[in-house]
C-alpha cells in the first residue's frame, strides 16, 4: 500500500499499520509529499487481510485528505511478509480484496463508445457465425463481447449497496444489447436485399443456431454455472478463468441471433434467441449474485474477528 496524509493523520495510519500482525515491511517518509502536503507511508499487507486494513484506513479519514493507493507484489522475499501472511488466515489466491473488485467492475459499467462498438462488432461476428453455422466465429464473438463486465458490475452493486453502480451497469446492458440487435438486423436486412446474402433463411437448416434459439435447463444451469465463475474470477486471483465463462453464455450470440431472425421475419427463433437471452440474464445475475454474497459474509466474519482482536493485539505489543 502507498499512502499519502497530512502528519496527523500519518502518524496514527502508521500506528495502525504497526499494530496488525498481516502488515510488515512499514516506511514512514516524513513531509515527503508536496501535493497534498504531508507523509509518505510505504506497507506490505498480506492480500487476505487487505480490505481489512484498508477499512482500517478509510475510518481515519485519509481518502478525503490524502490518497490509499493499491499494488499488487508479483515477488517477495521476505520472512516477515511469510510471517504476516500466516497471521492472515487463508490462501491469498482465495481471498477477495473490495475495493479492488469495485474498482474493476465500476471501470466495466461504463456506457462507452468502445462499449457500444465491442458490442455491435460482437454481435455481427455472432450472426455471421449463425448464418454460416461456423462455430469458430460464435465462440469469438463470445470473446470478444464486453456485456459480462456491466452484468458482473451489477452483481458487485447488488452486494455492495451501490445504487449508482448497478444503474449505470443496467444503462450499459439497456442500451448496449438493443443497440448491438438494432445494428444486426439492419446489416443483415442490407445483405439480403443486395444478395450478399440468401433471399430466404431459415433457421431450421443451421444447428447452432436451432441450439441457441431453443433454450432449455441446461441453458440455465450452464449460465448459472459460468455467473458463479465469473464473479469468482473477477473477485480472488484466478482471473485467467473469466475466458472460458465468456465462451460458456450464449448472451451476445442469442442477440445476434434475434437480429438475424427479424431480418428474415422468421419469428420462432426470434422468440426462442429472446428467452435464452432472458435466461442468461437471469442466471448470471441470481447465481453472480449469490457467490459474491457468501464471499461478502466470510470477509464481514473476519472484520468481526478483527475488531474483536485488534485491542488484544495492542496489549501484546
Amino acid at each position: 500500500m502507498r499512502i499519502v496524509a497530512p502528519a496527523e493523520i500519518a502518524r496514527s495510519a502508521v500506528e495502525l499499520l504497526r499494530q496488525s500482525p498481516s502488515v510488515c515491511n512499514v516506511v514512514h517518509l516524513a513531509g515527503v509529499a508536496t501535493e497534498p502536503e504531508g507523509d509518505l507511508i510505504l506497507a506490505d499487507v498480506a492480500r487476505e487481510d487487505a480490505s481489512v486494513v484498508l477499512e482500517d484506513l478509510k475510518a481515519l479519514d485519509i481518502e478525503h485528505h490524502g490518497a490509499i493507493a493499491v499494488h499488487e507484489i508479483d515477488v517477495q522475499i521476505s520472512k516477515r511478509a511469510e510471517l504476516a501472511v500466516k497471521h492472515a488466515r487463508g490462501a491469498p489466491s482465495d481471498a477477495v480484496v473490495w475495493e479492488e473488485v469495485q474498482s474493476r467492475t465500476s471501470e466495466a459499467t461504463e456506457l462507452s463508445a468502445s462499449f457500444l462498438v465491442f458490442m455491435v462488432v460482437a454481435t455481427l461476428i455472432a450472426g455471421v457465425g449463425i448464418y454460416l453455422d461456423s462455430s469458430i466465429l460464435i465462440v469469438g464473438a463470445m470473446v470478444v463481447g464486453p456485456e459480462f463486465g456491466p452484468l458482473a458490475g451489477f452483481c458487485v452493486a447488488a452486494v455492495s449497496r451501490r445504487p449508482d453502480v448497478a444503474l449505470r451497469s443496467f444503462r450499459a446492458l439497456a442500451v448496449g444489447f438493443p443497440v448491438g440487435i438494432g445494428v444486426a438486423l439492419l446489416t443483415f436486412i442490407v445483405f439480403r436485399e443486395t444478395g450478399i446474402t440468401s433471399a430466404q433463411f431459415s433457421e431450421a437448416d443451421h444447428e447452432l443456431g436451432v441450439i441457441i434459439a431453443s433454450p432449455d435447463f441446461f441453458a440455465f444451469f450452464v449460465a448459472a454455472c459460468a455467473g458463479v465463475a465469473g464473479v469468482l474470477s473477477l473477485s480472488t486471483a484466478k482471473s485467467g478463468a473469466l475466458i472460458g465463462v465468456l465462451i460458456s453464455v450464449t448472451t451476445i450470440p442469442a442477440a445476434a441471433n434475434i437480429g438475424l431472425s427479424a431480418a428474415y421475419a422468421d419469428w420462432e427463433p426470434f422468440r426462442g434467441s429472446a428467452l435464452q437471452l432472458l435466461i442468461n440474464f437471469a442466471s448470471i445475475l441470481l447465481f453472480g449474485t449469490l457467490a459474491l454474497a457468501i464471499q461478502r459474509g466470510f470477509y464481514d466474519r473476519r472484520r468481526t474477528r478483527h475488531r474483536r482482536e485488534t485491542p488484544a493485539t495492542r496489549k501484546r505489543r
